[in-house]
């Protein structure tokens, strides 16, 4: 099997993600997963995908991560590998979208609108 890659994203993350065959290491930005992410749960988003379908030690995980926050990064990284894996075996599809690692979460930072402090916030209105 060759090199399989696949791009995540998520609010301001981006995650490419290269899967290859081997032995289950997971390394980020030339990190390992548990240097990067120091939260287990942080590192438990990031292997959903690969636990979901029995596959963590199969595939080498090397993820280029930018942007966002930790949070968002782990979520990157999971929908990276989410389509990697499908890439790999179009059957696994159903399966990770049952468990909802296909869907690319929409939600984004509302822009900051002019003649207001914050995107929603109004300045004090004072009736008289």
């Amino acid at each position: 099997m060759e090199q399989i890659n696949a791009i995540g994203r998520r609010k301001a993350a981006v995650a490419r993600v290269y899967l290859t065959e081997g032995s289950g290491k997971i390394t980020i930005n030339k990190k390992d997963i548990a240097n990067y992410f120091p939260s287990s749960i942080l590192q438990y988003i990031v292997k959903q995908p690969l636990l979901k379908l029995e596959v963590a030690d199969k595939y080498d995980v090397m993820i280029n991560l930018a942007g966002g926050g930790f949070k968002g990064q782990s979520e990157a990284a999971r929908l990276g590998i989410a389509r990697a894996l499908i890439k790999i075996n179009p059957e696994d599809k159903a399966t990770l979208r049952a468990a909802g690692f296909v869907t690319r979460d929409p939600r984004v930072v509302e822009r900051k609108k002019p003649g207001r402090p914050k995107a929603r916030k109004k300045f004090q209105f004072s009736k008289r």
